[in-house]
């Protein structure tokens, strides 16, 4: 599933054509994604000047001069297509600008979604209203953590997914941070000393932007808008390399199973 880094990597990409733009032509090649398009997504859209782009946790955000915004998720295996040459079957939205550009959104396995959604209301949007901070900026403090976590007998590895406590957190990224700070990922939340906290917000903050400035971790489907493949993948410590030596100590990486999903870490080197 494309994590944050490959969402901001996503907006980033599509703001050197959307960005400013009037969309003159807005087609839907079928009914839904995850769940239906708007009803109203070709005639709100037909028209409107893109007026910016952002991101909130894992979700892209068109923003228009029409008063919504267009928020899309790429689920499993989505990505935007930059004048593609032909459209295929798993392009289900296409916007075309008046300056003759044409983008597409490719979901083989239909797992994302895009609404619309009043700028005003963003913030209270349901699938942002109960969201925690994003992992970059200033608002993700070891003091947040602190708190949110107080108490908690939860992993600190299943804590860091949860969206409430820091909104965009994935497994990679959860994963190589945790090595980074030395924290075993089993260990309970409400466990983890201050010192601790104090050295894995910044380390979370670290293994984002890196991720971001390689383009995201091309895993399986995900590539960025002008079709190039993100490459921190080259750069993993632990993620995906069970029985590899670790980086730092040489002892074999190891994979234990958590929520339903795999964790790698190192066993000397966590604690």
């Amino acid at each position: 599933m494309p994590e944050l880094p490959e969402v901001e990597t996503t907006v980033r990409g599509l703001a050197r054509y959307l960005d400013g733009a009037r969309l003159a032509r807005v087609e839907t090649r079928r009914a839904d994604l995850r769940r239906p398009f708007p009803p109203d997504l070709v005639q709100v859209l037909t028209g409107a000047t893109v007026t910016g782009l952002g991101r909130r946790a894992k979700y892209g955000l068109i923003h228009t001069d029409r008063g919504q915004a267009m928020v899309f998720h790429l689920g499993m295996s989505g990505r935007w297509r930059i004048e593609p040459e032909e459209l295929g079957k798993h392009d289900h939205l296409v916007l075309e600008t008046t300056a003759g550009h044409r983008l597409s959104l490719c979901d083989p396995r239909r797992f994302g979604s895009v609404d619309l959604v009043e700028e005003a209301g963003l913030a209270e949007w349901p699938a942002f209203a109960a969201l925690g901070p994003e992992p970059v900026g200033d608002e993700l403090t070891p003091a947040h953590l602190k708190t949110a976590l107080k108490g908690r007998s939860a992993a600190i590895k299943l804590m860091l997914l949860d969206q409430r406590v820091v909104a965009g957190l994935g497994n990679i990224y959860v994963c190589e941070a945790l090595f980074r700070a030395g924290i075993a990922p089993g260990k309970a939340a409400g466990k983890v000393s201050r010192p601790a906290l104090e050295r894995l917000v910044p380390q979370i903050k670290a293994v984002i932007a890196e991720a971001i400035a390689a383009g995201g971790s091309t895993l399986r489907d995900y590539a960025q808008p002008d079709g190039q493949l993100g490459y921190f993948s080259k750069q993993f410590d632990v993620y995906d390399r069970h029985g590899q030596p670790c980086t730092r100590c040489g002892a074999p990486v190891l994979r234990l199973a958590q929520g339903g999903r795999s964790t790698w870490h190192c066993g000397k080197c966590q604690k």
